[in-house]
């Protein structure tokens, strides 16, 4: 089991960066995210998981090119770092053991 813990946030905005690739800035990610799982997300918490997930060695970030549609304002695209990859591996493994764990007559209830 990884010793690195990520709260379900975190989680689905580490997967939805890797789901963006290169196109990952926060509101393409809010719109992935919304999009896919039908669920409100705020700027700010965004924002905010952005931040503690670089901190945390999970995701890097770079600015892009300026442009007029934005005013001149830069986009900051996220990445999937190798630690972040491999904490996203050791997540979804953890989740397929338990998954595996559930007995089949438990789904049939």
């Amino acid at each position: 089991m990884n010793r690195q813990q990520l709260g379900e946030f975190e989680e689905i905005v580490l997967l939805t960066v890797g789901i963006l690739y290169q196109e990952a800035y926060a509101v393409a990610i809010i719109d992935e995210m919304e999009e896919r799982l039908d669920r409100r997300v705020s700027i700010g918490a965004l924002q905010t998981v952005l931040r503690r997930l670089e901190a945390k060695g999970y995701l890097a970030s770079e600015f892009g090119e300026a442009t007029s549609v934005r005013g001149g304002k830069r986009k900051r695209y996220f990445s999937l770092t190798s630690l972040g990859s491999r904490v996203l591996r050791e997540t979804q493994e953890q989740r397929l053991q338990l998954f595996r764990a559930i007995p089949r007559v438990a789904f049939q209830k």
